[in-house]
């Protein structure tokens, strides 16, 4: 048996996937759960080797002989982070994840410096949002100088975990992309955003060499192998971010299918052969993992709203269809705006959650958690208009993460946005991704002009039992639906915004 290694560093877990791309049947899945270090005024911080005891007992939950067949590696990891090492290699810090929002004010900062948000957008084809890798240097430059003086090496989340594996420090265009210092456009660091990080330090020095998709950066080293109970000398390929990754290990690899993730973060994306980007910022203009463009939208509440409002309800996760599956369409009037950590898109980074239009019919708890999952949905739609917008096509939405194992879910999001939805057999997401990447890079040493496209053709199915259609029916109320939600947003915005400002 030879398998391929994916490995999905996430905000709640991390997840090792096996495949046997001969008999195109997974050989193992384990996973090992992360503790995340947040409090009331944004902070949202995991400690490096965490991850890396993660990823060992993980790992050593699989056999040995499985273990053992591993012929390649890929790695995916949550976007965004910033991990910051010394001279030794060692991190200085505990990371700030993409959902720490302590940084709103080097956000506007450094956009201010390079002459505001259309000149951002200018360079790098991005606005900065708070949950970017940029303001996050900026604040650990501004609130913890020693630590920022003794800082050698800037690392994403899934670069350090390929830099434990291999001892080699790079960085691919996809996760790169997240930085807010990449000019997506011309796949380079931009110099000017760097610059205005700090003016008297050149920290291109500590930004590692970008990597192309596809390649192989290098093996796991001696030491890697007998810490994680891997072989010695396993090519290791790029890697990426979660939704890069995602995007692979759901096909969406060519226009024309969209990518909808609900997990604890939601995003809705799709492939482009050329650069996307929004002039009005509010759609990510990422780069892929496998080559092209990634246009994205990210919500920083999905699954994190359905298991703050379904645990005081004593609604159990196996529960939640069950309570949603009567109750109409829109929830008799009731909205919520699920913005619990505050938000990305729209970017309203103080902002809470809303319960908007409570009355006599509409209190139940099978209500309150429709309309949580409404509402989640509802700010993906936002997304899709968006893209649709600027020119993507969507003929189907390829669900995956979390909330695509709910039924009820699935048929709200066909209906809210008039597609089919499908579901991939296996359904493992940006780990499955990560171990196909690998493959891909892996055959490429025998076939280097082999497209990603048919790495994917050949590896993932289409579960047909689990797609389901838009009902009309439901298309119109959701119409409607979908309306009132532009409203309340527009009329609870300014009042976040105020307290941005505050």
């Amino acid at each position: 048996m030879r398998t391929v290694l994916g490995i999905d560093l996430g905000t709640q877990s991390l997840k090792v996937v096996f495949y046997d791309a001969d008999s195109r049947k997974l050989a193992a899945v384990a996973a090992s759960p992360l503790d995340l270090d947040q409090d009331a005024q944004g902070k949202a911080e995991q400690d490096p080797e965490a991850w890396l005891a993660a990823l060992a007992d993980a790992l050593l939950q699989v056999p040995k002989a499985v273990r053992e067949s591993v012929a390649a590696i890929g790695v995916s990891g949550q976007q965004h982070g910033l991990v910051a090492l010394d001279a030794r290699g060692r991190p200085l810090r505990a990371a700030k994840l993409w959902c720490d929002t302590t940084t709103v004010a080097e956000a506007a900062e450094i956009m201010a410096a390079v002459g505001g948000r259309e000149a951002c957008i200018a360079l790098s084809g991005n606005a900065l949002v708070t949950g970017y890798t940029a303001p996050k240097i900026l604040w650990l430059r501004r609130h913890e100088p020693e630590r920022y003086s003794a800082m050698t090496d800037i690392l994403l989340p899934h670069d350090f975990l390929n830099f434990a594996l291999t001892g080699v420090k790079a960085m691919e265009h996809g996760d790169a992309s997240g930085t807010g210092l990449l000019d997506v456009r011309r796949r380079r660091f931009s110099r000017e955003l760097i610059a205005a990080l700090d003016p008297g330090r050149d920290l291109a020095q500590c930004l590692p060499p970008l990597v192309e998709a596809g390649e192989l950066i290098g093996e796991t080293t001696p030491a890697a192998a007998a810490r994680f109970g891997l072989p010695a000398r396993v090519a290791v390929a790029t890697g990426g971010g979660d939704n890069m990754l995602g995007a692979i290990g759901t096909g969406n690899v060519r226009p024309g299918r969209l990518t909808m993730s609900l997990g604890s973060s939601g995003t809705v994306y799709g492939h482009s052969d050329t650069p996307v980007v929004d002039p009005k910022g509010q759609i990510a203009a990422f780069c892929g993992s496998a080559g092209g463009w990634l246009p994205l939208l990210c919500t920083m509440n999905c699954t994190v709203a359905t298991e703050l409002m379904r645990e005081p309800l004593g609604v159990g996760v196996a529960g939640i269809d069950q309570a949603i599956a009567p109750i109409a369409p829109g929830a008799d009037g009731l909205l919520l705006l699920p913005f619990f950590n505050g938000e990305r898109t729209p970017d309203l980074p103080r902002a809470k959650g809303c319960l908007l239009g409570l009355d006599a019919r509409n209190t139940s708890k099978g209500h309150l958690l429709r309309a949580t999952v409404e509402g989640a949905t509802f700010a993906l739609k936002f997304g899709i208009d968006e893209l649709r917008g600027l020119g993507l096509a969507a003929r189907e939405i390829v669900l995956t993460g979390g909330g695509a194992g709910s039924r009820v879910w699935r048929q709200i999001v066909a209906d809210v946005t008039g597609l089919p939805v499908v579901i991939v057999a296996g359904n493992e997401g940006a780990a499955f991704g990560a171990a196909l990447q690998a493959l891909w890079a892996l055959e490429r040493r025998d076939d280097p002009a082999l497209d990603i496209g048919a790495i994917t053709d050949r590896h993932i199915r289409v579960d047909a039992t689990a797609g389901v259609q838009p009902d009309p029916g439901n298309v119109a109320a959701y119409s409607t639906a979908y309306r009132n939600y532009l409203r309340a947003l527009g009329q609870v915005s300014p009042l976040f915004t105020e307290l941005q400002r505050a």
